[in-house]
């Protein structure tokens, strides 16, 4: 113990960022990482844990599964590294944040029996691959189901999904969720892409306490976010090459599912009246400056 925090106080120990994983895979890193490393000058350190997600998925609203988590450190950038380009360091730390959940389940024929594994599953698998239909997917107990074309899918004990007529298009969690952003990311080249939600708005501007602003309405499309009071007056814009991603979580200090844009100033939280729509908008926004980046390049 001892040589490892000799080790942590001469090292820098790069965590994820705050875009916490939706269907168990990594979230995009920024493009500032490998000039952090190299500007520090120090080792690079990773905690990496298993069972951690398979024990507390973000969708399944803090219900708790009987998974074991354990953590391991290694090294990724030593010394020697810090010389290379930040090319090849970018390519080092993509490799490292490599991860699959429900694979890494299957694998090691984990078995995760519990009845309400698919409870709000359809945070994540909000769309159906059957009938196309966004937002009518019911994820309760073992099941995810489709109310619009009634197709049904069970998620097994072993993380694999499995359709009760057997017509299964995905059998994976992360497979039928990069579907959608693959959906998402055809509507932007489209040039389709738009999204209006309602809900209650909350704001931080200090470290003192999260302060409710009241109802408003956030318009997304390829330009950015436009936040309004609940009389239509324009609180905040937020332009698409702001940020990679979206800060989003589900279940958000238990008051509901929230997407957050703003400044260092003030960061604004909103709550959208309608279901499922929080894990599009994170989509979207990824892909709205992935699109944006390349056309400027």
């Amino acid at each position: 113990m001892k040589h490892v925090i000799q080790k942590l106080k001469s090292s820098v120990v790069l965590f994820p960022e705050a875009s916490y994983s939706f269907d168990g895979t990594a979230t995009p890193l920024p493009d500032s990482i490998p000039g952090l490393i190299k500007y520090l000058k120090v080792p690079v350190l990773m905690v990496r844990t298993h069972g951690a997600f398979l024990r507390d998925p973000l969708y399944n609203n803090l219900q708790v599964r009987d998974v074991k988590v354990s953590c391991e450190i290694s090294c990724i950038i030593t010394n020697e590294q810090l010389s290379l380009p930040k090319e090849e360091i970018t390519t080092i730390i993509n490799k490292q944040f490599e991860f699959d959940n429900f694979k890494e389940q299957q694998n090691n024929g984990m078995i995760i029996d519990e009845p309400f594994r698919a409870d709000y599953l359809n945070r994540v698998l909000y769309k159906c691959p059957h009938c196309g239909v966004e937002h009518k997917m019911i994820g309760e107990g073992t099941s995810l189901v489709c109310t619009h074309c009634n197709e049904e899918y069970e998620l097994t004990e072993n993380g694999y999904l499995e359709n009760v007529n057997g017509n299964t298009l995905f059998n994976h969690i992360p497979d039928w969720f990069r579907w959608e952003r693959e959906c998402v990311r055809e509507e932007v080249f489209s040039g389709n892409y738009a999204t209006s939600v309602h809900g209650c708005v909350y704001a931080t501007i200090d470290h003192k306490a999260v302060y409710k602003l009241g109802k408003g309405s956030l318009y997304h499309d390829i330009n950015g976010f436009v936040l309004k009071d609940d009389k239509g007056h324009t609180v905040h814009e937020q332009k698409s090459l702001a940020c990679y991603s979206l800060y989003s979580d589900f279940y958000w200090y238990e008051v509901g599912d929230i997407v957050s844009i703003g400044t260092q100033e003030i960061r604004y939280y909103i709550v959208p009246e309608e279901k499922g729509v929080v894990a599009k908008l994170r989509l979207a926004t990824e892909e709205i400056y992935k699109f944006l980046q390349t056309k400027q390049k």
